[in-house]
């Protein structure tokens, strides 16, 4: 597997059309593999994410295979500059183990499934405020292998801290609509920041590398993490 981030001009025209249709940019983050690359694999699948901060725009990638993003730059870099870095993700991976606590970005599409009393049949609805995104969450801890860690640290040892209390912050929301196949896509997208601490070392490095939640070819489910040194960190 591997972790790739990559800077994007904002002032290029390619980057703000890139910006405005998942469809667009997901089909550039598969043109960075040949047409016979394993995009899903029994490792791993493709992901991506933009961050946007407040004097960089950058584009993270995890996939089984090694990228190459000279299109993009071309598109969407600066011309005299490369912008990506492409690093092994297995370092990562292994260093993995219970106990141990990181900083974490998600982008992701929160859904829940509601049964049409009409019809018996199924279908997915966005949670569409802050707290319903948070607590879509914070629900999903098992499945993800991890322990939300409390804001204040000093208690981290503490099992029966309330969700109000937990270091998860909703710090982006958006809804992007874009036309597929001739119909109209509309995600509910949501960025999650916060603290974790592994709980399930193997489901923990699963999503790492499989991601989370619906609407992953299109920005959603990859989620980074970066090591924390003490609580206090």
């Amino acid at each position: 597997m591997y972790l790739s981030r990559m800077f994007l001009n904002p002032q290029r025209r390619g980057t703000r059309k890139l910006l405005a249709s998942p469809e667009a940019m997901h089909a550039a983050v598969l043109s960075a593999f040949p047409p016979n690359s394993d995009l899903v694999s029994h490792d791993g699948r493709v992901l991506w994410r933009v961050d946007r901060e407040a004097h960089s725009l950058a584009l993270y990638v995890v996939s089984p295979e090694k990228p190459s993003f000279e299109h993009l730059q071309q598109q969407a870099g600066w011309e005299n500059q490369v912008s990506w870095a492409i690093r092994e993700y297995e370092p990562v991976l292994g260093s993995i183990s219970v106990g141990k606590r990181f900083r974490f970005r998600l982008a992701a599409n929160p859904v829940k499934s509601v049964r049409d009393p009409q019809t018996g049949k199924s279908k997915r609805l966005a949670h569409v405020t802050a707290a319903q995104q948070r607590n879509w969450l914070l629900e999903r801890a098992e499945v993800m292998g991890v322990r939300f860690l409390p804001t204040e640290f000093s208690h981290a040892d503490s099992h029966d801290t309330s969700n109000d209390d937990l270091a998860v912050s909703v710090t982006g929301r958006e809804v992007v609509k874009f036309r597929r196949q001739g119909r109209m896509v509309t995600i509910a997208r949501a960025q999650f920041d916060g603290a974790i601490e592994v709980a399930d070392a193997e489901r923990f490095r699963r999503v790492l590398t499989n991601g989370i939640g619906k609407a992953k070819g299109y920005g959603c489910g990859l989620l980074t993490v970066a090591p924390m040194t003490s609580k206090s960190d």
